[in-house]
């Protein structure tokens, strides 16, 4: 008797969903996601207030969105990144309904159920889609990671502890004090 052949799901079946499914679709698989814990959401509001005030005081007219909302890499690939920054000049190329595209900057905060894709899946795609800074912020570790696009490769820029503030490269002289993060 012959292995069943695993289906592969397409942007098509992922249109199918009810909106607000909790569910991304990763290299044709659909991958749900339980809702993010408080301390989870807490992290991500933080970082989205720290973000759009350097947005803000820049005056560089980027901007920064949260999950849920979708970023269509390609026919196999949707995902629903915890925060995103679209610089000025790429807004209109890449926001629609949603994000057609990858987008500048993406946050990542790691939880048990979701860190096997944030490390290696969507890591993967969004360094072969051309996303410039990749965030990963550790609740359970405490610390944090940045990730450049380097010759069409991400490299790690920074590793930085509690203790420590974690630089942008791409937002000119963007921090995020890890101590307060993590308050």
């Amino acid at each position: 008797m012959l292995a069943a052949e695993k289906k592969k799901y397409t942007i098509k079946d992922y249109q199918l969903m009810d909106e607000g499914s909790p569910f991304q679709l990763i290299n044709a698989d659909l991958v749900m996601s339980p809702t993010p814990t408080s301390f989870h959401q807490i992290l991500a509001a933080r970082i989205f207030k720290l973000i759009d005030s350097y947005l803000e005081q820049s005056n560089s007219g980027g901007i920064c969105l949260f999950a849920p909302l979708d970023v269509q890499l390609d026919e196999e690939n949707i995902f629903q990144p915890d925060l995103l920054y679209i610089a000025e000049s790429r807004k209109a190329e890449l926001i629609k309904d949603h994000i057609y595209g990858a987008p500048d900057l993406i946050v990542e905060i790691l939880s048990p159920s979701t860190a096997y894709y944030d490390l290696r899946q969507k890591k993967d795609i969004y360094e072969k889609y051309g996303v410039k800074e990749y965030i990963l912020i550790d609740p359970l570790q405490l610390n944090a990671e940045i990730y450049i696009l380097e010759e069409n490769h991400f490299v790690l820029r920074q590793k930085a502890g509690i203790n420590e503030a974690l630089e942008s490269v791409l937002l000119n002289g963007f921090t995020i004090d890890l101590n307060k993060l993590f308050l």
